[in-house]
Parts: C-alpha cells; structure tokens; sequence
C-alpha cells in the first residue's frame, strides 16, 4: 500500500518559520508531480504549491515569495519551507503525490493525513 508520510507543523508566531516534508512509502514504480495544499477551518482545500518531477515549480500568489516547495527524487520527499508566516496561513496542510503503480499504468492521486500549522498573531 503506498502512502503519504507527512512531518512539520506545529504553532509558530507571526513571521516565523516552519518545514513540512512528505514522504512516499510502500511499493510502486514511480513518483511524477508532487504538492501541498491547505485547508482552513470553514474553508475550501486550496493549492498551495506544486512540484514537477524535472523541478518545475507553480504556487498560489498569497505564499510567493514566502514559500519555498522542493523535492528529493531520491528519496521520493517533497518539502515546504514556509516563512514569514502569517495568521492567515492557519491551516492543515496536505501533501500529495501522482504515483504510477506500474511502468504501464496511469499516475493516482495519494493523499496524506494532514499536519496542521498554527501561526500565532
């Protein structure tokens, strides 16, 4: 079974700094786009960065400049470092990954649990 393992987050005062990273697990052949994405209490799940396999990145303007996402292939990882944080970046942040199970078959859609980050005014 192949799954998402996130670690981060936490509470963090405004202007301050957090990392999220996410890593895939289980069996598969290949891990291709992988992202980040939040959801805010009463609010809708947003994207909030992407990652391509060859490193090309696209992110949501509130977090540019702010935001950095990268990758390790190696390790099938996908970070977020996150500063200057602001209480409006409250949120569970999700990480994401299309994994192709078989050379031959279509990428799936994994998600992982969540983590959530606090940031404090």
């Amino acid at each position: 079974q192949v799954q998402l393992v996130e670690s981060g987050g936490g509470l963090v005062q405004a202007g301050g700094s957090l990392s999220l990273s996410c890593a895939v697990s289980g069996i598969y052949f290949r891990v291709d786009s992988m992202g980040w994405y939040r959801q805010a209490p009463g609010q809708q799940r947003e994207l909030v960065a992407t990652i391509a396999r060859d490193g090309s990145t696209n992110c949501v303007d509130s977090v540019k400049g702010r935001f950095t996402i990268s990758r390790d292939n190696a390790k099938d990882t996908v970070y977020l470092q996150m500063n200057s944080l602001k209480p409006e970046d409250t949120a569970v942040y999700y990480c994401n990954a299309d994994v192709r199970l078989w050379s031959w078959s279509n990428a799936i859609t994994i998600w992982g649990k969540g983590t959530l980050v606090t940031v404090s005014s």
